[in-house]
């Protein structure tokens, strides 16, 4: 396998220059035999970065431990799917990963008919063309980056995965960042391409609007499903912890969800057409730097791969693609003007205007902490650690702001209103909102953030179903269908707006979930021996029994905690402390008693010898599954909007 993997990256290689070149010099000349030939290669790059993958598969589910990577990363023990994820848990295999989207996403850009931006697709595909070359470059000639590398001594077993990567996560989590950082090289390719070739209609934004989209939910759904694999694998009880890695995911989100809003702006109404532009390069440039931050050692961050070859190399590509393009944007800015300006806020331009700034002022500020550390470093000769505190007090008003506005967009629409008109479309979803925060200030919540999380919350949610009912009530009037009839049918009219419109409910509903178990969660840890109890919050867990499960690779000792709350008995949790023969390494394992009000989680964190006498970690945790919740909103909405349906290009108002 490690032969032909080998070849047909070389093959890849090959292939990638050719369609370059091609491309480059067919536009040139004019010669429409080498852009076809160039697309040709593109084809042929896919499908020999495919048999790859497929070769370094097949290397992992087989155990061929003469390749170094599969000896690092898998071992006979592991289960089929934890074999596949072996794929993207190194440094060489999740590179792999990412160029073989690449090259499959440039496959589709050059099969796709488009009624508009075709005239976009030759230069584009030679910009995805150059990032997959990039990838190519870094697995065959850096060092110790190719994952078909042969080892001079076959060991008998592997290493295996690291006992924290065998969890559901991990076959879930890192592909759909990586695919979600791979998918944006599309619309960045057809930016720097409208650029280049001076077509700064809409086209550009009509070609890229589903590649945009699928990044985006990509990557909102990566980052959830990475706090909760932090939540439900690791000791520390949360979900977020503000390390640079997990900020390095949420920083081209938030740029990719600004460009989003600003494209909607343009294709409507002519307007933030260089805003635009800037969005699509900086989130591009964001996931490069995110990788970077996993590759390389200037941040100290739990989900890096660690000091490797390819830093340097990713330092360079973002230089070179961040600069690059903010000079050719310079050079064109006078094509970029907008067709009308925004002269209110209250209204479409207004708001969104806002959102942007928001969302890019929370990206900035999330940046500027998360490199502090390096700066402080390189500037001042000492290290100053950021922490948490920072990022909550710089960040988290900002989402707050972007939370309410959520909801008043949803009462404004694509109107311009007086604030008159304003006050009476806010006035029940504010009665709603201030009705919560009297009823919490009752039931005795005294935090502002809360309160204001939680009335913001409530307005947003009350907005948009008063504005959804509306709708339904009005299409019931002039159709005279059943009211769920017109519910489905509203929906599948116009899944754009409603698409969004279920997206701005995730973001309420998480807030509730990440208000209630940031500010409320109560903590307790103690050391028990069996028969004995500690109390968290209203619980109380009585350590009963400690039981043994043997396997070849692993020792399981599983705590059987008994959970009592008013004297009543609740069931069983089963906290484990597993032992990795392979590693010789102690892993914890949590339990967690979940309901819609809240989570009780615990996880033993220390033991004697022989595992008689634990030291337990418990956690009451107020509304957390809110969260995931939500998270399943912000699915259902991303789908809907991405689901085919007319072109936006067809209703754009002036």
């Amino acid at each position: 396998m490690s032969q032909l993997g080998n070849v047909a990256l070389v093959l890849a290689l090959a292939a990638s220059i050719f369609s370059i070149a091609a491309f480059i010099f067919g536009l040139r000349g004019g010669r429409q035999q080498l852009i076809d030939a160039a697309k040709k290669s593109v084809l042929a790059a896919a499908a020999f970065f495919s048999i790859s993958v497929i070769a370094l598969l097949i290397a992992l589910i087989t155990h061929d431990f003469q390749i170094g990577y599969v000896a690092s990363y898998s071992s006979s023990g592991l289960s089929l799917p934890y074999l596949i994820s072996a794929l993207w848990a190194g440094n060489a295999g999740s590179l792999l990963f990412w160029g073989w989207i690449v090259s499959l996403a440039a496959a589709a850009v050059v099969l796709k008919k488009r009624p508009q931006g075709e005239g976009l697709v030759p230069s584009a595909t030679a910009i995805i063309m150059a990032v997959q070359l990039f990838f190519i470059i870094l697995l065959l000639f850096v060092p110790n980056q190719n994952p078909f590398k042969e080892l001079a001594t076959v060991p008998v077993e592997g290493a295996g995965l690291n006992p924290l990567l065998e969890n559901p996560g991990m076959i879930i989590h890192p592909p759909l960042l990586l695919a979600g950082y791979a998918l944006f090289a599309v619309p960045f390719a057809f930016a720097i391409a409208a650029l280049l070739t001076r077509r700064h209609d809409d086209s550009w934004l009509v070609a890229i609007r589903g590649w945009a989209l699928w990044a985006w939910l990509l990557l909102g759904l990566g980052n959830l499903i990475g706090a909760w694999w932090a939540y439900v694998e690791l000791t520390f009880g949360g979900y977020w912890a503000w390390d640079p890695v997990e900020n390095a995911g949420l920083m081209p989100w938030l740029m990719v969800t600004a460009f989003l809003h600003s494209a909607l702006m343009q294709r409507r109404k002519g307007i933030f057409k260089l805003w635009s532009m800037l969005l699509v390069i900086s989130a591009f440039t964001l996931t490069i730097f995110g990788t970077f931050l996993t590759r390389s050692d200037i941040l100290s961050s739990v989900h890096t791969f660690g000091q490797t070859a390819v830093g340097p190399f990713f330092l360079g590509f973002l230089i070179i693609s961040f600069f690059g393009s903010l000079v050719l944007l310079f050079y064109r800015r006078k094509d970029l003007h907008s067709e009308a300006e925004v002269d209110s806020v209250i209204s479409s331009e207004g708001t969104f205007l806002t959102v942007n700034l928001l969302l890019v002022g929370a990206t900035f500020v999330i940046f500027l902490g998360t490199i502090f550390p390096s700066l402080s470093e390189l500037f001042g000769g000492s290290r100053v650690s950021v922490d948490a505190s920072y990022f909550n007090m710089a960040a988290v008003p900002i989402f707050l702001a972007v939370i309410l506005l959520s909801g008043v967009c949803v009462l404004i629409g694509w109107r311009r209103l007086s604030l008159a008109r304003l006050g009476r479309q806010l006035l029940w979803p504010a009665v709603v909102a201030v009705i919560v925060a009297i009823a919490l200030l009752i039931f005795g919540v005294r935090q502002g953030v809360a309160l204001l999380a939680y009335s913001s919350s409530a307005l947003v949610i009350s907005a948009i179903v008063s504005v959804w009912l509306r709708d339904i009530g009005a299409r019931w009037k002039r159709k005279h269908g059943s009211y769920f009839k017109e519910f489905s049918g509203l929906i599948w009219a116009n899944r754009g707006r409603y698409g969004g419109f279920i997206v701005h409910l995730s973001l309420a509903v998480m807030a509730i979930g990440v208000a209630g178990s940031s500010l409320f969660d109560v903590r307790e840890e103690a050391v028990l021996a069996v028969g004995e109890t500690m109390t968290v919050g209203e619980y109380q867990l009585t350590y009963q029994d400690l039981e043994h499960e043997g396997a070849s690779d692993k020792m399981t000792f599983i705590a059987v905690v008994e959970v009592f709350r008013g004297g009543k008995s609740l069931g069983i949790i089963r906290p484990r402390i597993q032992f990795y023969n392979a590693r010789e390494q102690w892993i914890s394992r949590v339990a967690i008693r979940s309901t819609p009000a809240e989570d009780l989680w615990v996880v033993p964190i220390s033991w004697d010898s022989e595992v008689t006498v634990v030291e337990f970690r418990a956690l009451v945790s107020p509304l957390i599954v809110w969260i995931w919740v939500g998270g399943g909103f912000l699915l259902l909405g991303g789908l809907i909007a991405l689901w085919p349906g007319r072109r936006l290009a067809r209703h754009r108002a002036s």
